[in-house]
């Protein structure tokens, strides 16, 4: 069974061809990231305005790359949300008019649930049920994973989420965007341990805050930066550190709590290299097989989208023309 999926709930376009829900034949997005950069963020109205123009030449690229014809696709999919409203509405505008004109069905998916089933295209050997965690830009949450079609939330931020920390400080630091990707380089020269940062403050014990540490890193500069790049590196390497330490120590707290033997990790934060080492190890210490998906996955793209309607649509789930964007998890 091939699977087109198309994912536009931000800044990318990303169309995919998977094949029963596991072989990736084509996967191409495009990503107007330099454009919002210099605004210091995805201005909304750009990014969907951009996908607007160049969705129907990813679409024939991706179909160019998997080397078949529109007619073998047997199952449109689609981002219905978490996302950008306006980016949600092209994307499933595409869908609906593609899914028409093919004859075809059509189903919507989750963003954030995506996110975790982009390890299973990397990985054969993964258990459910297990504990998944989805960090991103704008998403940071624990969810217990009986099967695709039935995720529990355990936790999630009750404020600014893991990446969004990362470009706020970024921006604060005047290191530019995106923040994650340039606190990971800066932080590889920094102790860690220099600056005491804490991110505390939740409702619930998997929960998770992060607008109280990007305010720390907002007084710390004003109160004490020194003009030197080693103290730069200091607070970048310190700041990530203190995000990394609970991103671990909650996730880990959800598998011992719900007796998970595997962990899953999804979305763009899940590409920070010290988040994968430190997972890895605690998870290792703890008899608990933790998995991530390849670098290109962390990332929104269409192959995870393609990939988890597959298993859904398998398991009887439905839609139809009348399919509406869905704003809210």
């Amino acid at each position: 069974m091939i699977v087109l999926g198309i994912e536009t709930s931000c800044d990318e376009t990303g169309i995919s061809l998977v094949k029963d829900g596991k072989v990736i034949l084509a996967n191409v997005v495009v990503s107007s990231l330099k454009i919002h950069s210099k605004y210091g963020g995805v201005i909304p109205e750009i990014a969907s305005r951009l996908q607007l123009e160049s969705i129907a030449g990813v679409y024939r690229a991706a179909i160019k790359k998997a080397e078949i014809k529109p007619a073998d696709i047997d199952l449109v999919a689609v981002t219905k949300g978490p996302g950008l409203p306006g980016s949600l509405l092209v994307g499933v505008s595409f869908a609906k008019a593609l899914a028409l004109s093919l004859g075809k069905p059509i189903l919507g998916v989750n963003h954030v649930h995506s996110h975790i089933y982009a390890n299973i295209l990397c990985h054969r050997d993964i258990k459910l049920p297990c504990v998944a965690l989805v960090a991103s830009g704008g998403h940071t949450s624990l969810f217990y994973v009986k099967d695709f079609s039935n995720i529990q939330v355990l936790g999630q931020t009750q404020d600014d989420a893991c990446g969004e920390a990362f470009d706020k400080v970024a921006k604060i630091m005047g290191l530019g965007y995106p923040g994650g990707p340039l606190i990971e380089k800066l932080a590889k020269n920094g102790n860690k341990r220099k600056i005491k940062f804490a991110c505390s403050g939740t409702r619930g014990q998997l929960d998770f805050s992060f607008s109280g540490i990007k305010t720390a890193v907002l007084y710390y500069l004003r109160d004490k930066r020194q003009k030197t790049k080693s103290k730069d590196a200091d607070l970048a390497a310190s700041f990530q550190e203190s995000v990394v330490n609970v991103l671990v120590s909650k996730s880990l707290l959800a598998c011992k709590l719900k007796n998970a033997k595997h962990l899953l990790v999804g979305g763009g934060v899940a590409a920070n290299s010290s988040l994968r080492q430190r997972l890895i190890s605690g998870a290792g210490d703890s008899r608990i097989d933790c998995f991530f998906p390849a670098i290109d996955l962390c990332m929104d793209n269409a192959a995870m989208v393609g990939g988890i309607a597959y298993f859904l649509y398998k398991q009887g789930a439905r839609d139809n023309l009348y399919l509406n964007t869905q704003l809210n998890n």
